[in-house]
């Protein structure tokens, strides 16, 4: 893997321009989909990392990045008429480029990359983005590639979803993928992880905009 020159501190300092560069207008042009509410699964951090910023690719200070596909994932959280919504904490977990999670119960733990942060935190701005710098995400036995989300919003239940590749193979035989019956439904949690336009490193972008059943109290 190609060495990282941009740093943890300026990638953290440039979130939210970066966030509201990748995200394409147009969302409202189209009719809106109810994201679908999926399962949280077993490993939701039971251990928080030393870290849990929205740079996932880097733990703290450390100068050794984790091994994957760097990608960044980004998007709106909306409510149920397309309004954006601030201030919402949006979590994301996943496994590592070995497939193994940070929950010590995951019995590949032990051989997973410590340089992965494997979760991570971001609170939304005035047009409701966010923004993650991770990996694109990899099978685990048993599932497709996924991204675990929550959404945290005061005065509203926990909302949790998962974001997947688009196209993916595996896709296909997902058990909690094709939980989601309707397929314009399940189609709208399946993303493109396509390159960035003169990216330096082969970097990826995937746009994951999620739209919930409600509209938050002011």
């Amino acid at each position: 893997m190609p060495n990282l020159i941009y740093t943890r501190r300026n990638f953290l300092s440039s979130a939210a321009v970066g966030a509201a560069a990748l995200w394409t207008p147009g969302v409202f042009a189209q009719q809106l989909i109810q994201t679908p509410k999926q399962t949280e699964g077993p490993f939701y951090p039971n251990k928080m990392p030393l870290d849990t910023d929205n740079d996932l690719l880097i733990v703290n200070d450390s100068i050794t990045p984790a091994v994957g596909d760097i990608t960044y994932v980004s998007g709106r959280i909306l409510d149920k008429n397309g309004n954006p919504v601030r201030g919402a904490l949006v979590e994301i977990w996943q496994v590592d480029n070995k497939a193994a999670y940070i929950h010590t119960a995951d019995k590949n733990n032990p051989n997973r990359d410590t340089n992965f942060q494997g979760f991570g935190r971001f609170v939304t701005g005035s047009t409701g983005e966010y923004l993650f710098r991770t990996i694109k995400p990899v099978p685990y036995p048993g599932r497709t590639p996924h991204i675990h989300y929550a959404v945290k919003i005061k005065g509203q239940e926990k909302f949790i979803t998962q974001c997947y590749i688009k196209g993916h193979p595996g896709n296909a035989n997902d058990g909690v993928l094709k939980g989601i019956k309707d397929a314009k439904a399940r189609e709208s949690v399946m993303v493109d992880f396509a390159p960035m336009k003169n990216a330096r490193h082969g970097e990826l972008a995937a746009k994951f905009d999620i739209v919930l059943g409600f509209t938050p109290e002011a």
